[in-house]
């Protein structure tokens, strides 16, 4: 169980915060062994669990960049913090010309301040490109999104990464899944967030039936235990494709509201999967021991303690 779930500085839809405490249920990861994230995205899953060694991948690069400036020190809470202040007083004051301003100018420089700016003031907090992987998501109107509290929120959340990066071997690298699965080894754990096929597929680059049985072939070519995010199911209709892509997979279930859709008639209920090539029982049965164990001890401490 995660005591406590931080929260990345980057905003991305479909964020896996609700599911840390159950992905955490069913992975048991030693310090030896190396955490692999191919689809890092905000990396909320890998930052709350990832031992002292893991790789976090993307072909977004402006992500990757940002977590590398603050793990690298060129970009501390500070900073951001004095980022945000002037250009939040810039929006309050110039409203969307402000924000057209700095996604014009984030296509030009690539400044991965501004790309942190962006992605806290467009629309639903998306992340889109184009073809010729110009951001292109549009602006979120409201003019006065950055206050006082809320740049405190942000600045929170990049301080808490200055605490954790010196304490671990994590390395941010902007490459394909096919390339980041290739690095594990059999005594490593993969966990996959992938686009969901049949409703998100306009993440970075498009993802169809092909790129998901390419992932399915890398995942079991690597010889690691994997675990994979997927949609299951909603009211209106079933994911096919764990049925015949992934069909030899462990599943377990957790239903989730994504308040993803531009119109709330649009925001639904959904039955989150978590594909394993492992059985998620056997662990949840270690862990279920280790704990007991752990409460005995500290309840003997406690008895003799007390005299």
């Amino acid at each position: 169980m995660v005591e406590k779930i931080y929260v990345p500085p980057i905003k991305i839809q479909g964020i896996k915060t609700k599911l840390v405490d159950l992905i955490s249920e069913v992975t048991y990861i030693s310090d030896d062994t190396v955490w692999y994230e191919p689809f890092m995205g905000s990396g909320v899953v890998g930052l709350n669990l990832a031992p002292k060694h893991a790789v976090f991948a993307d072909t977004n690069p402006y992500v990757i960049e940002l977590y590398n400036e603050i793990k690298n020190k060129n970009i501390n809470s500070y900073i951001v913090r004095q980022y945000l202040e002037k250009e939040g007083h810039l929006l309050a004051e110039r409203d969307e010309k402000h924000y057209y301003y700095v996604r014009d100018r984030f296509n030009e420089e690539h400044n991965p301040l501004d790309f942190l700016f962006l992605n806290r003031s467009c629309f639903n907090g998306m992340i889109r490109f184009n073809k010729n992987y110009k951001f292109n998501v549009p602006y979120g109107h409201k003019p006065e999104r950055f206050s006082k509290g809320y740049i405190t929120k942000i600045v929170n959340q990049v301080k808490r990464l200055e605490e954790i990066f010196p304490k671990n071997s994590w390395q941010f690298k902007c490459q394909s899944f096919i390339n980041t699965i290739k690095e594990a080894t059999e005594k490593d754990f993969i966990y996959c967030d992938p686009p969901y096929i049949g409703r998100h597929v306009d993440y970075y680059d498009s993802w169809n039936e092909e790129s998901e049985i390419k992932l399915r072939d890398a995942l079991y070519a690597s010889g690691a235990k994997f675990m994979l995010s997927t949609w299951d199911k909603n009211k209106y209709r079933e994911n096919k494709y764990i049925n015949v892509v992934w069909k030899e997979c462990y599943k377990l279930n957790r239903e989730h509201f994504y308040f993803v859709g531009a119109k709330e008639k649009n925001r639904n209920s959904m039955i989150e999967a978590l594909l394993m090539n492992y059985d998620p029982s056997i662990i949840q049965r270690e862990k279920k021991i280790e704990y007991e164990q752990l409460s005995f001890v500290f309840s003997e401490i406690k008895k003799h303690a007390m005299g």
